[in-house]
């Protein structure tokens, strides 16, 4: 991956971005999209969208949404521990034990721990029990309620205190590469669509959705001001290349093998098609991903927008989801931008994309 696109995707996975907190992530991301973009602008709800090309048609969306999981303070006690409930699927049999940045009422990081039981002090019963949230407290060394209070609001948010690192064979692991990555993604491509956006037959809105977490929220409401025909969501998605998955439940979806392609009722099969044929003319590998119901992505609410929008969902593979060290493969990222890019190029018409020609 090029210097700089890799330069971005960290600063923007490092970022502090969840549900209802995206700010930070949405400054990284903006930033680099006014450098590209004809107008890059935010909405009421906090989605931020580059546009180029506007006016024309037909129009495209290309969505990531660039929430992250996390938590919120909901209690101090005279002692100053923090009490918390989670934003998004956090998993308990994770949480306790980690280091987590907590939002200051100045914007900073405020260094804490989610403090825990030692497994000497457990008797039997203890052991066998999945914790409870109720049961954990933040530790940030605090002697009492008051000295939280000078640096803490209730209510404000954290994250668990994990960097963008590299792995071997161009693998990297980060905290929230879902889905910030699908944010970065849906950017790259409008950055390489800008080198050519004379050409293009179409307007590209490249949007960073937010509140997907907690409900798909912020691509229902920016998907309305859009109006776009045709919609791309980029999100990740399991992979069965590690211990205790099975390919014959999820598929066989690996690592640096490539995007990986939604096939199903959320799709639009002329979009499935259009993807599929570009990855072949390009020989970009690429994976498919059988999903019979309504995913659990932007996608699910993008294609329900106004009239209908002819859909497609194109994952990340990704080990390891919601954890604080999730894992991609960086050659996956570049395939998916050239996979996106190549596949708006050729897009002519909006009567493409209709489904049945009567």
């Amino acid at each position: 991956m090029e210097k700089g696109r890799e330069n971005f995707l960290e600063a923007i996975v490092n970022a502090i971005s969840p549900s209802g907190f995206e700010e930070e992530a949405v400054r990284v991301w903006a930033d680099r999209a006014k450098k590209y973009a004809d107008r890059v602008y935010t909405d009421y709800h906090g989605n931020a969208i580059a546009v180029l090309n506007e006016g024309k048609e037909p129009r495209v969306m290309l969505a990531g949404h660039i929430d992250e999981i996390g938590y919120m303070i909901t209690y101090v006690d005279e002692n100053g521990y923090l009490y918390f409930s989670t934003i998004g699927g956090v998993d308990p049999q994770i949480a306790q034990g980690q280091r987590i940045w907590i939002k200051g009422k100045d914007g900073s990081r405020i260094l804490g721990v989610i403090g825990k039981k030692a497994i000497h002090l457990l008797d039997e019963e203890e052991r066998k029990r999945v914790p409870k949230f109720k049961d954990m407290w933040i530790d940030i060394g605090a002697n009492n309620r008051d000295e939280v209070f000078e640096k803490i609001e209730i209510g404000t948010c954290a994250v668990n205190a994990q960097i963008y690192e590299r792995l071997f064979n161009g693998n990297v692991v980060a905290r929230g590469f879902d889905d910030r990555v699908g944010s970065f993604i849906a950017l790259e491509s409008l950055i390489e669509l800008s080198k050519i956006k004379g050409e293009l037959s179409t307007s590209v809105y490249a949007v960073a959705t937010v509140q997907e977490e907690v409900g798909l929220r912020g691509a229902r409401t920016s998907a309305f001001a859009i109006d776009p025909h045709i919609g791309i969501a980029v999100d990740v998605t399991h992979t069965a290349d590690q211990p205790g998955v099975e390919k014959k439940v999820i598929g066989d979806l690996k690592l640096g093998s490539g995007p990986i392609i939604a096939r199903g009722p959320n799709i639009s099969p002329k979009v499935f098609e259009k993807l599929v044929q570009t990855a072949k003319e390009l020989n970009i590998p690429y994976q498919i991903e059988p999903e019979p119901y309504a995913t659990g992505t932007d996608a699910n609410v993008i294609q329900l927008t106004r009239s209908g929008v002819a859909t497609g969902l194109v994952s990340v593979p990704n080990r390891y989801m919601h954890t604080p060290c999730e894992v991609v493969n960086l050659s996956d990222l570049d395939n998916i931008i050239n996979l996106l890019a190549s596949f708006v190029q050729r897009i002519k018409s909006k009567d493409e994309f209709i489904l049945y020609n009567l």
